[in-house]
């Protein structure tokens, strides 16, 4: 069995690989759970996960957070903010289905755009909240 917020994982990355909306915005299936060297602007890679446990006595259960970062090398903030957006609208209440867990809610928190450190690249961040069963 998977702990859940791989199992998480898997599921959003497969939700976000299967919209043509984002995968034009991103020119291609540019998700990565780490971005390869030379990787071609804009792209998503998977951020810091965690989770904690949340069990009553008869069902297991667990708090996941998940942070997805989006990177654009466009002037400006829009082409972030239009990823970020896409990000949030696929997966905001997405009833996502996970191979060992059962998905309770899932629920984008926060997103924010600003310019990295380089003075060149806009930042993306979307942080996740879900809760789930099993």
């Amino acid at each position: 069995m998977n702990p859940s917020a791989l199992d998480l994982q898997v599921a959003i990355v497969a939700r976000l690989r299967a919209d043509a909306d984002l995968l034009g915005t991103l020119g291609g299936p540019r998700i990565h759970d780490g971005a390869p060297r030379g990787t071609e602007f804009p792209f998503v890679t998977l951020g810091d996960a965690g989770q904690s446990d949340w069990s009553d006595g008869t069902t297991a259960g667990g708090d996941v957070s998940l942070t997805l970062h989006v990177w654009s090398r466009q002037a400006g903030k829009k082409e972030a903010w239009a990823i970020a957006g896409i990000l949030m609208r696929l997966l905001h209440d997405e009833p996502l289905t996970l191979a060992d867990h059962h998905l309770v809610t899932l629920r984008a928190t926060f997103a924010e755009v600003r310019r990295d450190p380089d003075g060149i690249t806009e930042h993306g961040v979307v942080r996740l909240a879900a809760l789930v069963e099993g």
